[in-house]
């Protein structure tokens, strides 16, 4: 992480950290030892429990919120959360989200486009609706999205996905133009497959992955002061060479 990216006196919401491949996690951990309160969420509440415990054990204040995230009146809640727990909320990770429907698109059903829709896209627009106004009354915030390199570098059998991955970048552009005035940034990363558990039992341990810890640095810069000039961006992360 760069030395500078502090995150004292802020407080975090990390979305996505019961999933599989600890991406949440680790960019919650990550948060909390740069010097965040951190609140994060998913709808798996005992993973969730598990996790406050890790984190509070590392001296982090911590708080859980469990619920549909997609769920507008969930998104609500988390955030009610954040503001209730530690007085506010200055940064939202959305790292909610992940690939459910693969194969060729002619014989794919619509619905895989509803699958991906609401696992990659409805999410983040639930949860930055929710966030902005409580960001605004904290004179400005951030806002880190899952996108995909999938959107930059098309492959087959990945258009359902592609597709609402898509519509996270243009979101984020989106949001970045319409709240720029109130000081709150909108961001991206649209990373290759990053090395998780899972990726390397599907990829293979030969596979090129992005390092999660270069994933958790660009995160944490995207989110801090540091990068207070750098809003409406979709930065692709690509895998370290062979």
């Amino acid at each position: 992480m760069d030395p500078g990216a502090s995150f004292a006196g802020k407080v975090a919401l990390v979305t996505g950290v019961g999933q599989p491949g600890q991406i949440g996690a680790a960019v919650a951990q990550a948060l909390g030892e740069a010097g965040a309160q951190v609140v994060i969420a998913s709808r798996h509440q005992e993973v969730l429990a598990a996790r406050v415990r890790e984190l509070e054990a590392r001296g982090i204040g911590a708080a859980l919120a469990a619920g549909d995230l997609g769920d507008a009146a969930a998104a609500r809640a988390a955030v009610a959360a954040a503001e209730q727990h530690f007085g506010g909320l200055d940064v939202l990770v959305n790292t909610a989200g992940g690939l459910t429907s693969y194969g060729p698109f002619l014989e794919s059903d619509v619905s895989a486009l509803d699958r991906e829709v609401a696992s990659n896209l409805r999410t983040v627009f639930a949860m930055s609706q929710a966030a902005i106004p409580a960001m605004r009354r904290r004179g400005g915030g951030a806002i880190v999205n899952f996108a995909s390199i999938a959107v930059r570098q098309p492959q087959p059998n990945l258009a359902a996905y592609a597709a609402a991955k898509g519509g996270v970048a243009a979101l984020t552009r989106a949001l970045a133009r319409e709240f720029s005035q109130d000081r709150i940034r909108v961001n991206a990363i649209a990373p290759e497959a990053v090395r998780t558990d899972t990726n390397v039992r599907d990829m293979g341990a030969a596979a090129r992955f992005v390092e999660m810890a270069d994933l958790v640095r660009t995160i944490l810069w995207l989110a801090s002061d540091t990068a207070a000039t750098v809003t409406g961006h979709v930065l692709p992360l690509l895998a370290a060479p062979d």
